[in-house]
């Protein structure tokens, strides 16, 4: 497809590669894609039997106590697995929603590690099986709400992500923290386009990695991450816009100024630094102000009203008092 330059040296897509057209627009593929979810019934006391039923043999199950961490536990019908699984944004194997599953089979997460740099007193690599027992896996049931306006409701394990920030000690001029992400060309063909500049990259202010929420991510419904939706081991921030929680990380970095983003570095007209979820402020090429659950009816599904930082203002909102939140988007 064609694309647009945006700026000197980089190219940015047109809308019909950042939110592809057919999948909103072409009835029948939607209603295949989504129609199966419909009739996803509640998982019953959220026990990690019922997750790991709805999940393929072929991942291994991950073993997590309930999460106590205030406002971890969403009382929402969690999304079919096979929802989840399937209509994913990782553009790293391509810009459509199916890409990721179609394509993210070739990669390879074993052996995996995590580099740590920059402003800690611990920096390292750290191996992804002694990563995972930095703190014990805890399930959360959060809400994942992306830019183009449909959400989802998934039963992640992992842990804080300030386990892992206070294992490694950040120095006190450390003010950010960075994310980057696998970029290999030969294990995933988006990488050779120009959509964004690769290595993806993310950040989070040091308070907001810090918070309980932030969560560092190793599976999903009882089992090891599938590779379309991160693995092995990826963020979630639940009050920000999906792009922000980074998938399939190398590195790790603490830096004193704010990290220049990808999506930040794409557009940042459309996507700002911080993200986080907000019906007041539109994207430029639509409103926030609704969302479409995914796995609730398919293309007809009755819209729901966006609810400010994802519904979990009463955990974060103390993080940007005082701030313009239009002018801070």
């Amino acid at each position: 497809m064609p694309i647009r330059p945006t700026r000197p040296g980089f190219d940015q897509p047109p809308p019909s590669d950042i939110t592809p057209r057919a999948v909103y627009e072409d009835r029948r593929a939607l209603l295949k894609l989504l129609g199966a979810g419909a009739a996803g019934s509640l998982l019953g006391a959220w026990g990690m039997r019922a997750h790991a039923a709805a999940a393929p043999s072929t991942l291994s199950p991950l073993s997590a106590t309930r999460s106590a961490v205030a406002g971890a536990i969403l009382m929402d019908q969690p999304t079919p697995y096979e929802d989840v699984s399937s209509y994913n944004n990782f553009y790293e194997f391509g810009t459509n929603k199916d890409d990721p599953a179609r394509y993210a089979g070739k990669l390879r997460v074993d052996p995996w590690s995590v580099e740590v740099e920059g402003l800690v007193n611990k920096p390292g690599r750290i191996a992804l099986e002694d990563l995972r027992k930095l703190s014990p896996l805890e399930e959360r049931i959060y809400r994942l709400r992306c830019v183009e306006g449909w959400s989802m409701v998934i039963p992640w394990i992992g842990y804080s992500l300030s386990a892992l920030i206070q294992h490694v000690q950040p120095q006190g001029s450390a003010k950010y923290v960075e994310f980057v992400t696998l970029a290999d060309a030969q294990q995933m063909p988006g990488v050779r386009s120009s959509v964004l500049d690769w290595p993806y990259t993310e950040g989070l202010r040091m308070d907001e990695a810090l918070h309980p929420l932030t969560l560092l991510t190793f599976g999903m419904y009882g089992h090891e991450l599938p590779r379309q939706d991160g693995a092995p081991v990826r963020v979630v921030v639940p009050w920000k816009y999906g792009f922000k929680s980074a998938k399939s990380i190398v590195k790790i970095r603490f830096v004193e100024k704010e990290p220049a983003t990808a999506w930040d570095k794409a557009a940042p007209q459309e996507y700002g630094f911080y993200s986080n979820v907000n019906p007041n402020v539109d994207h430029p090429r639509w409103s926030q102000a609704t969302e479409r659950r995914i796995g609730e009816g398919g293309l007809f599904a009755k819209r729901r009203k966006t609810l400010l930082f994802n519904g979990y203002e009463a955990q974060v909102g103390q993080l940007y008092a005082g701030m313009d939140l239009k002018k801070y988007f």
